[in-house]
């Protein structure tokens, strides 16, 4: 079973991500309180195989590796991850069906 959607593009661009930073282990998404429609999600990397907990969700493949802490879970079980490159910029976008409103920034989301 699958916690979250991973588009060939998001997982295509987390393999960029993490050939450009070499060291890195994972890219990571979390939430934290905070933004201004209650919670935001937050990037990043995982340096190594040992920052990853048993609970943690870990969704690997052949040039990539995603990892959301079990805690985080409870808000984006379920979500799509896609990446969208456009003309004035490109970003991870996120359809989460948990989320109960957001910002027009699209980082923010409240439950």
């Amino acid at each position: 079973m699958e916690w979250f959607d991973l588009t060939e593009s998001a997982k295509k661009q987390i393999g960029n991500l993490l050939s450009n930073n070499p060291g890195k282990h994972a890219v990571s998404l979390s939430v934290r309180g905070g933004g201004c429609a209650g919670f935001k999600y937050d990037w990043g990397f995982v340096d190594s195989a040992e920052q990853i907990q048993k609970d943690d969700v870990v969704q690997s493949w052949e040039g990539g590796r995603f990892v959301v802490d079990s805690t985080s879970m409870l808000y984006v079980a379920g979500t799509k991850i896609d990446w969208r490159e456009e003309v004035f910029g490109s970003q991870f976008e996120i359809s989460n069906p948990n989320a109960s409103g957001g910002c027009g920034c699209g980082e923010s989301f409240s439950v």
